[in-house]
């Protein structure tokens, strides 16, 4: 059965037809659909935001539901937000298969699942005059690190050299592949991320040394029957028959290789930025430190002064306006999209800053508000994007019809 569609409760199956009773209702503020979970924090703060703003309590469909039956819905002039399925065990589960959630592995299905159902949503927007938020296209791009890597690279915005940036770049099939790239690419130190991973997971520090010494902090946990999991605990593995099962492991699901590269610091720990761009603008941003090389909060990284860091930039010879700059740059080689979340590096002394990752769903700061001089002092994230909206700023229009995801490099017709 469709649950029903109201204001107060707004959730909705992909086929309802319950969304018809909203056919001929008044419409004077932008109506909101988000494909996501009611509970999940980025949805609840997308609603408030919304409300506060005037607009009427947007709609929810559910992921499963969407990976369940498909068959989606929507009335004509709806806006579209995607949001992440993270944190939902049932579409864990729809979307790598019957592996046991803490598993690191499984994420190339992963991808496959969420790109195509995406690109389905996109067509189904277009078929009945929605518009979207988020390019379906570019989010293909952006869960693929290779990919959004190259993307960067051929736009000229600073990024950490990578033997695998690209769609033509070289794919490891194991920890000798690894070795070998990283050897001609003359890195000693680089960090192993999984293609289509994302908050750390699976991604490995690496150091190689002379003597064959090897060493990788991670947060994976290699089980004894060789399965990986996630852990809250970060920890070293010292020998390269570990280091090789772990990369092993990996592998399958795409790897991505990049220098790692000496980052500022604040009291003591190692620090970079999250830099959220909406509408084209950066007006949000955390300092992120830690004791280790993954500064994600998650995994015991703190979050450092924001203004001590951009007071400091001149001091090293620095601009201050570079860190925004670059983020704004790295967010429009993905037009299509309304909003990012910008990784930025500042290299020692806070002198340089390049760009370590875009994420399609970089937005989960909640409490934040805007820098000052930035234009969204008195606004969060989500506030920000309705305000976006609701000053015109297009959503995105859907365009052609939408190519289905390239194959998973290494696994001929993908990895469904």
């Amino acid at each position: 059965m469709s649950p029903s569609v109201s204001e107060a409760g707004n959730r909705s199956a992909p086929g309802s037809p319950d969304v018809g009773n909203l056919v001929g209702s008044p419409v004077t503020a932008p109506r909101f659909v988000v494909v996501g979970s009611p509970d999940s924090r980025r949805t609840v703060g997308f609603r408030a935001a919304a409300l506060a703003a005037g607009c009427p309590a947007p709609r929810v469909l559910l992921w499963s539901d969407v990976l369940r039956e498909g068959n989606v819905r929507f009335l004509p002039g709806e806006i579209v937000r995607l949001d992440s399925p993270d944190g939902d065990p049932v579409v864990d589960r729809l979307l790598r298969g019957p592996l046991e959630p803490t598993r690191v592995e499984g994420t190339a299905r992963w991808y496959r699942g969420l790109a195509d159902a995406a690109r389905d949503i996109g067509r189904a927007a277009r078929r009945d005059g929605a518009r979207m938020l988020d390019d379906p296209a570019e989010l293909a791009v952006l869960f693929d690190k290779r990919l959004c890597h190259g993307r960067l690279t051929a736009a000229g915005v600073p990024v950490p050299a990578s033997p695998t940036s690209g769609p033509d770049a070289p794919v490891p099939a194991d920890w000798a592949g690894v070795r070998e790239l990283l050897r001609d690419a003359g890195l000693s130190r680089a960090f192993v991320k999984p293609a289509h991973g994302s908050s750390a997971s699976g991604v490995l520090a690496l150091e190689i040394a002379g003597g064959g010494r090897v060493q990788a902090t991670t947060s994976v946990e290699l089980a004894a029957d060789g399965s990986l999991h996630n852990s809250l605990r970060v920890r070293r593995y010292r020998t390269e028959r570990e280091v090789a099962a772990i990369v092993d492991a990996l592998a399958p699901d795409g790897l991505h290789l990049e220098r790692w590269l000496p980052k500022a610091g604040q009291d003591g720990r190692t620090a970079d930025l999250r830099v959220v761009v909406v509408a084209g603008r950066a007006g949000h941003a955390v300092v992120r430190t830690s004791r280790s090389p993954m500064t994600n909060l998650h995994l015991g990284g703190v979050r450092g002064d924001l203004a001590r860091a951009l007071a400091g930039i001149p001091a090293g010879g620095g601009d201050p306006a570079e860190p925004w700059g670059i983020a704004e740059r790295a967010a429009g080689c993905f037009p299509g999209t309304l909003s990012v979340g910008v990784d930025v590096l500042p290299g020692t002394g806070w002198r340089t800053f390049r760009v370590g990752e875009v994420n399609a769903f970089g937005d989960l700061l909640p409490g934040l508000l805007g820098a000052p001089g930035r234009g969204a002092e008195h606004s969060n994230t989500w506030e920000t994007q309705v305000a976006a909206v609701l000053a015109g700023c297009p959503p995105v229009g859907i365009g052609p019809d939408l190519p289905a995801p390239a194959p998973v490099p290494g696994r001929p017709g993908g990895a469904r």
